[in-house]
């Protein structure tokens, strides 16, 4: 199936180009998130016409995401958890935790932007993550977790 691109997609491609995609990435998954729409001669006319209104709307959510960046850069979040002698968690600080840790300092954030490469966070200390606000802007915080006796 070959799809136009109405934004950037990680990956696959930027805003505009025209990629072949399996059918069940289009159908199930571009398509319905307004991703993508079907390469057909009257769509390809369509996003012609508004081209200049999908570039505009990226470099909006592109300067949103910066600005964004600027208040999280160089912070750091403290998470308390239970903890053993040894310094291990008994459970885990997900990216859940952390995500309603920073709705609480007045930082929105989804828990979907934030990037946990080496997955939940098992040990006392302080650890990097990475939250990507925009295919283009990802911003490291520090996450100090705080053990406290079970």
């Amino acid at each position: 199936m070959q799809v136009i691109l109405l934004e950037k997609v990680a990956n696959l491609g930027n805003l505009g180009d025209i990629v072949k995609v399996k059918d069940g990435f289009g159908r199930n998954f571009l398509i319905p998130q307004g991703k993508a729409k079907r390469a057909t001669d009257s769509n390809k006319a369509e996003f012609e016409a508004r081209r200049a209104e999908l570039e505009k709307q990226q470099s909006a959510l592109l300067d949103a995401a910066k600005e964004r960046a600027k208040a999280l850069a160089g912070f750091n979040l403290a998470v308390t958890q239970k903890a053993g002698v040894d310094g291990k968690l008994f459970g885990s600080v997900t990216n859940t935790d952390i995500a309603e840790g920073l709705t609480a300092k007045n930082i929105k954030v989804v828990k979907a932007e934030i990037r946990m490469p080496n997955g939940p966070l098992k040990t006392v200390g302080q650890h990097q993550v990475t939250i990507a606000l925009h295919h283009d802007v990802t911003v490291d915080i520090t996450i100090d977790v705080i053990g406290e006796p079970a």
